[in-house]
């Protein structure tokens, strides 16, 4: 859930990040920082964000261990790294919304708790259901501290710092989780995001924004934002449950438009879903990030069958590729202003589209990892370039509810993804 994981390298502090799956959740200021919250040293913001994205690939080499652990196929496997997208997707609105109307403190705490919770319960979590149940309190949890950290980065350099954690940390959490499970257990190798709780005393303290009272403003739309889950929930069940994820996903589609109508202005503000720039590149950030979790988990599985590479080896190499497009990544970031939009986006679009033709066609298994440098690349340049032109949409007030819309549909890409893996290489 997430690469969940590698964030834009943005070029202004509202710019949306990506998430562990994946990457990223609404991963921009939701509210002004504080006066003082620039005194929080860039490095606790990373601590307090990063470790989810590591968290969330940490599963992709390890999917049959924590299978056969729980007495389960590897396809069923998948369901854990599903829910977890699936919650890091839908609590990252969520946890933003709580970010303007609790305040820092509140959210820090809370989530701090869910991130706790959820690593307690995948430790000792005897079945699949419960060892679900245990990522979507990590994942929610690790949404809303990436949430608190971007709204208290205040300037470009330090949303870089944070940023460039992400890329880092979602590129090592497959070969992490492998180690980690080799030497411990597949449950220890889970327990990484827990690492942002450290970074909750420092920058509680350091922050002094926790003392703020909430942003005041409309009373949160309740209503709205449990449809847009539900209609979310239905979306990511769609690969593995067509015909009655499809009916569900109509059903509380059309209740979720008749919401806005009745009110434009609450948790999916009517304007947004009327402009084609944001519809369009939403969708798009979509597409490319369900191209790059699915590839993520494919690989390996893969390479498995086309060579006799051992675990540490197709994981270090996986994570040379994935460095590899994250460089890439940002040498396209510092000139892609001056090649104008529609040749970023051709760029993008065809780098998207041949990074799974390249892994369905070629008879060369070490094309393979050249194919995860183009699907990461593609992903991570798309998210910022599309990123960008889905908030200029959004006048200042609904620049955080279009953040979190946008890389919401980016974190279904990271639900779709393991899914459809499941469904071409686990057998499922």
């Amino acid at each position: 859930m997430t690469h969940t994981a590698h964030p834009a390298h943005p070029a202004h502090p509202a710019h949306p990040a990506r998430t562990a799956h994946g990457p990223a959740t609404s991963r921009t200021a939701t509210t002004a920082p504080a006066p003082h919250s620039r005194q929080v040293p860039a490095l606790w913001l990373a601590l307090l964000a990063t470790p989810v994205a590591a968290s969330a690939n940490s599963p992709v080499l390890i999917l049959p261990d924590m299978a056969s652990s729980l007495g389960i196929t590897t396809a069923s496997a998948t369901w854990l790294v599903t829910a977890f997208a699936w919650a890091m997707a839908t609590g990252t609105p969520l946890m933003a919304a709580l970010l303007r109307h609790r305040g820092l403190r509140t959210t820090l705490h809370l989530n701090a708790g869910l991130v706790l919770l959820g690593t307690l319960i995948v430790a000792f979590a005897p079945s699949l259901p419960l060892a679900m149940a245990g990522r979507v309190a990590q994942a929610a949890g690790g949404a809303g501290l990436v949430t608190a950290a971007m709204s208290l980065a205040g300037s470009v350099r330090r949303m870089g710092v944070i940023t460039a954690g992400f890329g880092v940390l979602g590129a090592v959490g497959p070969l992490l989780g492998s180690l980690i499970a080799d030497s411990v257990s597949w449950r220890a190798s889970m327990a990484v995001s827990a690492l942002s709780v450290l970074a909750v005393p420092a920058v509680l303290r350091l922050a002094q924004s926790a003392r703020t009272a909430p942003a005041s403003g409309p009373a949160f739309d309740g209503r709205g934002a449990a449809l847009l889950i539900l209609t979310a929930t239905s979306v990511v069940l769609i690969p593995r449950f067509p015909l009655p994820a499809v009916l569900a996903t109509l059903v509380t589609a059309a209740l979720l438009t008749l919401h806005v109508r009745r009110r434009p202005t609450g948790f999916v503000p009517a304007k947004l879903l009327r402009d084609r720039r944001f519809v369009l590149s939403t969708l798009l950030a979509c597409a490319v990030a369900t191209s790059y979790f699915t590839l993520l988990f494919t690989i390996p599985q893969l390479l498995r069958d086309r060579t006799d590479w051992s675990t540490s080896t197709i994981g270090t190499g996986q994570l040379v590729a994935l460095l590899a497009g994250s460089v890439l990544s940002m040498a396209f970031a510092a000139v892609s202003a001056r090649l104008g939009y529609g040749k970023v986006l051709t760029i993008l679009l065809v780098t998207a589209a041949l990074a799974p033709l390249t892994a369905l066609f070629t008879p060369w298994a070490v094309l393979l990892l050249p194919v995860a440098t183009l699907a990461v690349f593609a992903t991570t340049a798309g998210q910022a370039t599309l990123g960008v032109h889905a908030i200029r949409a959004a006048d200042d007030t609904e620049r955080p509810t279009a953040i979190g819309l946008f890389n919401l549909f980016y974190q279904l890409g990271g639900a779709f993804g393991p899914a459809i893996a499941a469904l071409l290489t686990l057998g499922a």
